[in-house]
């Protein structure tokens, strides 16, 4: 018996009747010769990690646009915070934490540079094509086409859905679908307060006194009432009282932060650099690189323009937007 073969034994021993087993995956696209030492889900998680995707999430931005303080999130650290909180809710439920963990580093490997403002630019240009953009079925694009991870069905299902209204089908999705929200309900307060876009005292009271007045807290109650909800049952949810304060407070943050203030101001600027490189790649693709057009045979010139647009990081955008379409001084 080798390693893996070993970790398989002790997901059927000790994990909960309602986790999703390794050894039971509905397998990938294209057959493989199993890992001796790590499991399905396991060695999913690693091909995202080491993917160069993944390390392009260090510098798309979260929510908060070209911020210029240190401790701002970016897409990276997002995607750490759910990954971290996704796995403590499946491990105290005795649920798969490989499968969690890879769901939850892979749900956002779509996103465009600039946050939603990026992915609002791309679906409305993409509608003159007939044609729209989630970065949720971007993100399945990037494991499926563009980088070839060949993932399992069940990390793919999880990445697909973990926003809009179909919910994975795996518990272990679910979880980072819920773990998702909480991470960035929490961080995007602490980064409106560091911000100066929101004070502590200006959060909804009733949400404060039901979650908690501090980040750390408000987390804590959240994870700990879905732990508590969702305990030894084949569903994961959260107490309607804990949901409805999560639910409040995510529709305060939309009213007083996603739209509308300071830290949005420059989102237009934003969506302007992205539909000017698309289109730029549009009446120039040649300037596309060969591996966009060569990995997938006959894709069309709108969806290997949008891949390399939404691939981009900010900084990256901001290079190109500035060589193609900013005048260049002729002398030194």
């Amino acid at each position: 018996m080798n390693i893996r073969e070993r970790t398989e034994k002790l997901e059927k021993e000790q994990l909960s009747p309602f986790a999703s087993l390794s050894s039971m995956s509905k397998g990938r696209a294209v057959p493989e010769e199993p890992c001796p030492v790590r499991t399905t889900f396991q060695r999913d998680r690693d091909r995202i990690i080491h993917s160069k995707s993944f390390r392009r999430l260090k510098q798309k931005t979260q929510v908060f646009i070209s911020p210029t303080g240190d401790h701002y999130r970016t897409r990276l650290t997002h995607t750490l915070e759910v990954a971290q909180i996704a796995r403590t809710i499946a491990k105290a439920l005795r649920l798969n934490e490989d499968l969690t963990e890879a769901i939850a580093l892979g749900h956002d490997l779509g996103h465009t540079p600039f946050g939603h403002a990026g992915e609002e630019a791309l679906n409305e240009i993409l509608q003159d094509y007939g044609m729209t953009f989630r970065h949720n079925e971007q993100s399945l694009r990037v494991v499926d086409v563009l980088e070839s991870m060949n993932l399992a069905w069940e990390v793919r299902d999880g990445i697909l859905n973990h926003t809009g209204p179909q919910d994975p089908s795996t518990l272990e999705g679910r979880i980072v679908k819920i773990a998702d929200r909480i991470a960035y309900i929490n961080h995007d307060i602490d980064d409106a307060v560091r911000g100066g876009i929101l004070k502590p005292e200006n959060l909804p009271r009733d949400c404060i006194e039901i979650l908690g007045d501090k980040h750390n807290l408000r987390i804590n109650t959240m994870v700990t009432d879905m732990i508590r909800s969702s305990w030894e049952i084949p569903e994961i949810k959260m107490s309607p009282e804990v949901w409805a304060a999560m639910d409040k407070l995510r529709d305060f943050l939309f009213e007083n932060v996603y739209i509308g203030s300071d830290a949005k101001t420059e989102e237009h600027k934003a969506k302007n650099v992205l539909q000017g490189l698309f289109r730029y790649y549009m009446e120039h693709p040649g300037q596309l690189p060969e591996y966009l057009t060569n990995r997938e045979p006959g894709v069309s010139l709108v969806r290997a323009a949008c891949d390399y647009v939404a691939g981009m990081t900010d900084r990256y955008a901001l290079e190109v937007y500035t060589e193609q379409f900013l005048p260049k001084p002729w002398l030194d």
